[in-house]
């Protein structure tokens, strides 16, 4: 006996709005977002998408009228919930534009609840186009399936984040002169990884970061990884030991 296909199609398109779902509701959707479906995709009335909102979890819609500029949907069935994401931060130093919009994307697709630029003595971008890193992490939860999208932060100055730091939530600094393996250092809770930028951190900084109760300097290996290298390395290891890619494969 042939097995029977699942529904709805995986290969459905997949996007993310702003607007929250709920069953029944007409939705337009316009600009980029029209054009994609009705221009690049030739979808037409009658067609199947899957919609999420960060809020609600994810939806089918069908397609009631489209044209170039608009598209308009109806939302007819709750498919799933928002995931619950780990509560794991990754706070990273500004980089070249295109690496910094690969550590975005790598985040979001292993998981991550909040990604906050950190202004650092070495850090070489001046500007931070948000809108744009953003825009990279949505397209990374749109492929990969993601209900839940990472909270993008307000760029942060390093002694200000210092400053500020809950005590409750345990700080993963990445320190390139050495810490404890960071596999040994992991333990459950609320928790952030800290990478520095493309020249290291400053002693100045070293200092400060280690003045920190709840801050714990790990090592990544043997090796000196570049910035974009470390965050997913560490968040890796992070979701493997702490996070629930071992739940996921307790089940």
């Amino acid at each position: 006996m042939p097995a029977t296909p699942a529904w709805p199609p995986a290969s459905l398109p997949r996007l993310y709005v702003e607007e929250r779902l709920s069953d029944g509701q007409l939705l337009t959707l316009e600009g980029p977002k029209a054009n994609y479906l009705s221009a690049v995709l030739r979808l037409t009335s009658g067609a199947l998408v899957k919609l999420f909102d960060d809020a609600t979890g994810e939806w089918l819609a069908e397609i009631t009228d489209a044209t170039k500029k608009r598209v308009t949907a109806r939302v007819d069935r709750h498919l799933r919930p928002r995931e619950a994401a780990p509560d794991l931060w990754l706070l990273f130093a500004p980089i070249k534009r295109g690496r910094i919009d690969w550590i975005a994307e790598k985040a979001t697709e292993l998981g991550v609840a909040k990604v906050v630029p950190v202004i650092t003595q070495r850090t070489i971008i001046d500007r931070l186009n948000s809108e744009r890193l953003f825009a990279h992490m949505i397209e990374a939860a749109e492929q990969c399936e993601r209900t839940a999208l990472p909270e993008l932060g307000e760029p942060q100055k390093l002694p200000t984040l210092i400053k500020t730091w809950p005590e409750e939530r345990m700080l993963l600094f990445a320190d390139e002169s050495g810490g404890e393996p960071m596999l040994q250092a992991l333990t459950r809770g609320p928790a952030a990884i800290l990478i520095g930028p493309e020249g290291g951190f400053t002693q100045e900084e070293r200092a400060a970061i280690r003045a920190l109760a709840s801050a714990k300097p790990v090592s990544l290996g043997p090796r000196i990884l570049r910035a974009d290298t470390a965050a997913v390395a560490a968040i890796a290891l992070w979701m493997s030991a702490a996070g629930d890619w071992c739940e996921h494969a307790a089940r």
